[in-house]
């Protein structure tokens, strides 16, 4: 499989990332396990998470995921063969959800013994910390990397002016700057992203890992009226883009996919890929089936017609 530079972070990378957000939420631990084994039996090794997730679901606080996949490690002991992202920022708790220097050192710890781990190999920004002057929060990093507990560092959910600052922030400081960002992106959700946060990435060489690559489900195809709403959890979000254009975006899907004997995930997927500054799309799964549909993704090469029928039915 043809892998991918992670940004400047030194890591290549297969270009699918495995979502853990549904580890400890819609996956119990023992299925959490087959999906990651399955995951990694198709060639595949980059696998995204974060201190926060699944602090949505009832009964949970915070930090199942990476709990989950840190057995999952400590089992196969197969830790040298992934690239492990997680992120700090979002709130576990009061006081708990910014990008002080006195919080990323404490949170990076508890992720650590979470993971099972002695580095994550990529620790991100979770989203921007206003509050935060950003030189302190990259002098944490710093830190953090040079005492052997971080390899590299990313961003998500920050401004083109943001991450821009920081990127200048850290080439005028010498110190370690954002390799990567994770924005929301997805064939519906484009403009925000394509803007001036892709030109931006780019031109600095910072790689891209959107999420909700397959908006929240909606590009599977199998949410097609508010009757399909009830498919899954995540159904009830699918009404804001059941629309004229999501209806466009679903009949192109239908006709690619047709077209390639493919489905609506893998065509998704695979024009995700396809873009400029793309790295690795970040795709979650929930049965090994899933897994092994969207593996697929990664061989499926799109025409320059595919391509412009997705373009046309997603333009805003």
């Amino acid at each position: 499989m043809n892998k991918r530079q992670l940004g400047g972070s030194g890591f290549n990378v297969a270009p699918w990332c495995f979502g853990g957000n549904v580890f400890g939420w819609t996956a119990d631990e023992a299925m959490s396990f087959r999906l990651l084994d399955a995951f990694i039996d198709a060639g595949f090794d980059f696998i995204d998470t974060a201190d926060v997730y699944s602090r949505w679901a009832p009964g949970n606080k915070g930090g199942e995921s990476e709990t989950i996949i840190g057995k999952w490690l400590a089992e196969r002991r197969n830790r040298d063969k992934v690239v492990i992202a997680t992120k700090v920022g979002m709130e576990m708790g009061p006081g708990k959800d910014n990008l002080s220097k006195a919080y990323i050192v404490e949170a990076v710890e508890a992720s650590l013994k979470r993971l099972q781990t002695d580095v994550i190999d990529l620790y991100q920004s979770h989203r921007d910390d206003a509050k935060t002057p950003p030189d302190e929060t990259i002098a944490a990093y710093a830190d953090l990397i040079k005492s052997g507990k971080v390899r590299a560092i990313g961003a998500s959910n920050f401004s083109t002016e943001r991450l821009a600052a920081s990127l200048d922030l850290s080439e005028h400081d010498g110190l370690p700057r954002y390799e990567t960002l994770q924005p929301e992106y997805n064939l519906y959700n484009r403009s925000a992203f394509e803007t001036s946060l892709q030109p931006l990435c780019v031109a600095r060489g910072v790689g891209v890992i959107p999420y909700y690559s397959l908006a929240s489900g909606f590009l599977t195809g199998k949410y097609r009226s508010e009757a399909d709403f009830g498919k899954s959890p995540r159904g009830g979000n699918m009404a804001k883009y059941l629309d004229a254009r999501g209806l466009r975006i679903l009949a192109a899907l239908d006709q690619v996919a047709d077209a390639h004997h493919a489905t609506q995930s893998e065509v998704a997927l695979a024009w995700l890929m396809a873009q400029p500054s793309i790295v690795a799309p970040i795709a979650s799964a929930t049965t090994v089936e899933q897994v092994v549909s969207l593996a697929k993704s990664a061989d499926l090469s799109l025409s320059t017609g595919d391509i412009e029928i997705l373009d046309q039915a997603s333009t805003s």
